[in-house]
């Protein structure tokens, strides 16, 4: 049986939800996405990139900071800034590339529900417009992000196990 991929909507003139489901306790997936030695491991899009900067002050006014780097030298970066934290179901912060590409600030919130021990992330992105939804729509996001979520599957996996 395949496993379903994730998931993406569009339900605003400006927004990007993308849904997944893991096979993990939210607890886990929680802390995937706020220790930063788990993040590194999980959060880098495709094949070829690292995360060499992972800073993340978890609480509600706190920053965080990312920096990936390819295998032929490519850099990005981003960071941001907590707006809500609810351990272990909800965060909600901002997000700047360091190259904007996405025209301004963007909202980030990633809501956990878990359900008989598998849990659904749903991200929902808000973009400063309209012209910047549809340009990082048009990037390839999904399938950085899919093979993502695939890394966080084998992590979460690990983890469990101890």
């Amino acid at each position: 049986m395949t496993k379903p991929a994730l998931q993406l909507t569009t339900p605003s003139d400006r927004e990007a939800v993308i849904t997944r489901v893991v096979d993990a306790p939210r607890a886990l997936v929680f802390d995937a996405y706020t220790q930063p030695g788990l993040v590194q491991r999980w959060l880098l899009g495709p094949p070829g990139w690292t995360m060499p900067v992972c800073e993340i002050d978890l609480r509600v006014g706190g920053a965080y900071r990312y920096e990936w780097r390819s295998d032929d030298g490519q850099t990005m970066g981003l960071g941001g800034i907590f707006k809500e934290i609810v351990r272990p179901a909800r965060l909600v912060a901002t997000q700047v590339f360091d190259q904007d590409w996405t025209g301004g600030e963007t909202i980030v919130a990633t809501e956990i529900v878990e359900r008989n021990g598998k849990s659904t992330i749903t991200t929902t992105i808000r973009f400063a417009s309209r012209e910047a939804r549809d340009a990082a729509l048009q990037t390839g996001m999904t399938t950085g992000m899919e093979a993502g979520y695939e890394r966080l599957e084998r992590l979460l996996k690990e983890t469990a196990r101890g």
